[in-house]
C-alpha cells in the first residue's frame, strides 16, 4: 500500500474566492523516507495526518502545513540539527513525540526551531524529550507554544544544557499550559517584546523564566517547584509578575536585577529559599499583593534600587524580613509583618505603631558575618534593648509606617499546591 494517501478536503470561508487553493488531508502511514516524501508532496494549507508509529526526523518544512500525530507517533532526530525546522509561516506541529536533535549551542538545535519566517507557527500537545533545546523561537512572530510537556537532557552540567523554549527577537510569542522540566531554563527570553507567559509549570531547572533585555510582557500563573531561581527579571522594562507560585526554589523565588517599571502582583513565594525576592538596583517598581513566607530572608533590597512602591504584601515566617543597609530611612507602607507585635485599638486593621524590621546589629552582621559570633553576648542584648527601649537609636532602613494586623489570604491555588508538597 502507497504509505501516502491524499484525500482533498476544500476550505470554504465566507467568501468563495475564484481560483482558491485546495487543501487536503494527506494520510501518511511509517516506511523508509515516508514523511520526508509527504513534507515535498504537501501543497500550503495541507494537513499531514500520520498513522501511529516512528518517523524519521531533519525536516525542514518551507510551506504552511500542519503535521498531526495524535499523542502515537514519534519523530526520531538524527542527532544532528534539529527534529523539525519551521521555515515559513502558519505551520502547525502537533501531537507527536519529538526526539534527538543534536547538541550544537552554536545552531540551536532542537526538536522544533522556528526560523524569521515562522510566523505564527503553532507547536501544541507535543511530548519533546531528549533533545539540546526543546522550541526555539528564533525571530518568528505571533507564535504560539501550548500544552507540551519538555523534558530535557540531565547528561551535562545545568549550564550547559538547553533551554526548555528560547525566545529570541520574536514579539507576540505565547508559551502557555506547558510542563517544562530538567534543561537550564524553563523559558529565556532575550531581545524580544510583548511576549506571554501563561499556566506553565517548571521543575528541576536553573531558572523557570529568565528575562534579558526583553520589554513590554506578561508572566502570569505559573509555577515554579524547586529550582534555583523561580522568576529572573534582568534588564527588562514594563514586566508584569502576576499570580505566579515559587515553591521551595533554592536561591530566589523572584529576581529583579535593572528592571524597572515592572509589576509584581499577587504572587506567593513559599519557602525553602535563601531569598523569597531579590530587587538590585530596580528602579520604579510597584510591589504589590504578594505573600512572601518561609525563606532565609524575606526580601533583599540594594541600596542602588529606588523609587518603588512596596505594599500590600505579607512577610510571613521568613527567618529575616528583609534585608537592607542604609543611613536614612525609606518608607514602605501597608503591609504585614508576622513578627511585628503590635495593638489595633480603634479596630481599623492597621496597627498603632510604625514597623522597622531591622536593628543595628542587623546591620553590623550583614557587613561584618563575622560580628555573628557575638550574638549571644551581654553586649549585644544591652544594644537590642536600648533600641527598644528608645527608638530614636535604630539606624536607618525600612520603615513601615502603616503596618497591617492581618496579612491576605493565600489563593487557593497556591494553598493546594502548597498542600501537595508537603
Amino acid at each position: 500500500m502507497n504509505p501516502i494517501v491524499r484525500a482533498v478536503t476544500v476550505l470554504l470561508g465566507p467568501v468563495l474566492l475564484a481560483g482558491a487553493a485546495l487543501a487536503a488531508d494527506i494520510r501518511v502511514e511509517p516506511g523508509p523516507g515516508a514523511l520526508v516524501r509527504a513534507v515535498g508532496l504537501a501543497r500550503p494549507g495541507d494537513r499531514l495526518l500520520l498513522g501511529e508509529g516512528t518517523y524519521r526526523g531533519g525536516l525542514v518544512l518551507t510551506r504552511p502545513v500542519k503535521i498531526a500525530g495524535g499523542g502515537k507517533v514519534h519523530v526520531a532526530g538524527t542527532g544532528t540539527g534539529s527534529v523539525i525546522t519551521i521555515d515559513a509561516p502558519d505551520v502547525v506541529i502537533e501531537g507527536l513525540k519529538l526526539t534527538g536533535s543534536g547538541t550544537s549551542h552554536e545552531t540551536i538545535d532542537s526538536a522544533v526551531r522556528m526560523t524569521r519566517k515562522a510566523d505564527r507557527a503553532i507547536v501544541r500537545d507535543n511530548r519533546i524529550e531528549d533533545n539540546l533545546y526543546g522550541v526555539d523561537i528564533h525571530g518568528a512572530r505571533d507564535a504560539l507554544v501550548e500544552g507540551n510537556t519538555i523534558i530535557g537532557g540531565s547528561d551535562r552540567l545545568m549550564n550547559r544544557r538547553g533551554n526548555g523554549v528560547y525566545v529570541w527577537n520574536a514579539p507576540g510569542a505565547t508559551v502557555t499550559g506547558n510542563t517544562i522540566r530538567q534543561g537550564r531554563d524553563g523559558i529565556f527570553v532575550n531581545t524580544s517584546r510583548k511576549n506571554t507567559f501563561t499556566n506553565n509549570r517548571f521543575e528541576n531547572l536553573r531558572f523557570a523564566i529568565h528575562y534579558m533585555n526583553a520589554d513590554d510582557s506578561t508572566v502570569s500563573g505559573n509555577v515554579s517547584i524547586g529550582n534555583h531561581i523561580g522568576y529572573a527579571i534582568m534588564f527588562s522594562k514594563r514586566v508584569t509578575i502576576r499570580d505566579n507560585i515559587s515553591l521551595n526554589d533554592r536561591d530566589h523565588g523572584v529576581m529583579l536585577n535593572y528592571a524597572n517599571n515592572a509589576r509584581i502582583e499577587g504572587n506567593a513565594v513559599l519557602g525553602g529559599g535563601e531569598k523569597c525576592l531579590f530587587v538590585y538596583n530596580a528602579n520604579k517598581n510597584l510591589i504589590t499583593g504578594n505573600r512572601i513566607e518561609g525563606c532565609e530572608i524575606g526580601i533583599h533590597f540594594t541600596g542602588g534600587s529606588a523609587r518603588n512602591e512596596i505594599s500590600g504584601n505579607a512577610f510571613i515566617g521568613n527567618r529575616t524580613q528583609i534585608k537592607f543597609v542604609s543611613t536614612r530611612d525609606h518608607v514602605w507602607s501597608g503591609n504585614y509583618w508576622s513578627d511585628h507585635a503590635a495593638y489595633d485599638v480603634n479596630g481599623d486593621g492597621i496597627a498603632d505603631q510604625a514597623f522597622r524590621p531591622n536593628d543595628t546589629m542587623d546591620q553590623v552582621i550583614w557587613t561584618q558575618p563575622s560580628a555573628k559570633l557575638l550574638l549571644g553576648s551581654p553586649a549585644v542584648q544591652l544594644v537590642r534593648w536600648a533600641q527598644s527601649a528608645f527608638p530614636a537609636l535604630l539606624p536607618g532602613g525600612i520603615v513601615d509606617d502603616r503596618p497591617l494586623m492581618k496579612p491576605h489570604e493565600l489563593p487557593e491555588t497556591a494553598r493546594n499546591w502548597k498542600a501537595s508538597l508537603q
